[in-house]
């Protein structure tokens, strides 16, 4: 049976005391089978994911028929977004696991749409730590909750400018950064991560002197160089890549609207305990069918995801079962549960509305 939890349930306090302790552990104990990654799932998937991605860009841009290609369109969208949605596969794989798995991602996915996985690599790790967790130091938490609701148009709306941002970042900044060592600090600080805290600096300088990193980047800067000399050239239809593009901005802004309900965005800055942290994140568990869609690669479980974060995204469907099984209808489990992205949509702007209406 599904549990709902009214828009504001993530807003009230979040559980006592000892429940850390007993949720971690049942949820240990009932998926502790589960953590193993299963290479005849990942590659599979993966490659399907890149076929259906490519054949539907081909599509919307050779169709002769006007409605085969918008449908190859939005086709492409929602592939485009599922494999780049591996990427948070890859920022917890652990070293040894999968082989291959990510440079075949880079080589099929992140370096052709400019999204390699060292934006997301020693990243969205931060954002499990137990100490910043929803603080400043968080690179994915932004107090949507507690603020003007156009501030969340404006932070769905700004995912459409991605691919500009990412040209800008690949074509004109990797190659002047190389030379001028100022610059680069300042690229590799604030313009080498996918964040939604414009606050955030990664700390991490040294890996941006490592073969993994250097190569990805690399990569897309000749990679972008070559699609604009080719379409300059005459070789390659402008109609290609522009088209490329706006899938990618779509695929982007889905990404964002299904960012806005992960978590319920209500902490104010201060440290959060272990189970604060998970009441303020969201599953959008079955019997709902669209979140399939658009929280891809077991997205539709972030909740759970931030309870079991070495987990990986084929076992989630199946944790969850167990869990929801298993704990009583009052549990803090459930209580995380919404039915709809509109649902979860309706009550993020309520919030924000209501503190708003407060005098903030």
């Amino acid at each position: 049976m599904l549990h709902v939890a009214t828009p504001d349930a993530q807003a009230r306090a979040e559980p006592a005391g000892g429940e850390d302790e007993r949720l971690a552990r049942r949820a240990n104990a009932l998926a502790g089978d589960l953590m193993a990654p299963r290479a005849g799932l990942y590659w599979p998937d993966l490659a399907i994911t890149a076929l259906v991605t490519w054949g539907m860009l081909a599509l919307a841009v050779e169709a002769s028929w006007p409605g085969a290609r918008i449908a190859a369109a939005v086709v492409g969208v929602m592939a485009l977004y599922r494999g780049l949605s591996f990427i948070h596969e890859l920022a917890h794989l652990r070293p040894g696991q999968l082989p291959g798995f990510r440079f075949a991602w880079n080589a099929v996915l992140g370096v052709p749409f400019l999204a390699p996985s060292f934006f997301y690599e020693g990243v969205h790790i931060l954002h499990h730590a137990k100490d910043r967790y929803g603080t400043a130091r968080d690179p994915e938490y932004l107090a949507l909750s507690r603020g003007s609701p156009l501030k969340i148009v404006a932070f769905v709306a700004v995912a459409l400018l991605a691919p500009v941002g990412l040209m800008l970042r690949f074509a004109v900044l990797t190659p002047l950064s190389l030379l001028i060592p100022p610059l680069r600090r300042a690229v590799v600080e604030r313009m080498s991560a996918m964040v939604i805290n414009p606050a955030f600096v990664r700390e991490d300088l040294e890996r941006a002197a490592s073969a993994a990193w250097l190569s990805q980047e690399i990569a897309c800067w000749l990679w972008s160089w070559a699609v604009i000399g080719l379409v300059a050239g005459g070789v390659v239809p402008a109609a290609w890549p522009a088209t490329g593009l706006a899938i990618l901005a779509a695929a982007t802004f889905v990404n964002q609207l299904r960012t806005a309900v992960a978590h319920a965005w209500t902490n104010d800055g201060g440290k959060m305990s272990f189970m604060g942290q998970f009441a303020d994140s969201v599953n959008v568990p079955p019997p709902a069918l669209p979140p399939a869609l658009w929280a891809p690669v077991g997205l539709r479980y972030h909740a759970l995801h931030h309870l079991l974060p070495r987990l990986p995204y084929h076992a989630l469907g199946e944790a969850h079962r167990r869990l929801a099984a298993e704990l009583p209808a009052g549990s803090a489990y459930h209580a995380v549960a919404q039915r709809s992205l509109t649902g979860a949509l309706r009550g993020l702007w309520a919030r924000a509305r209501a503190f708003r209406h407060q005098g903030h």
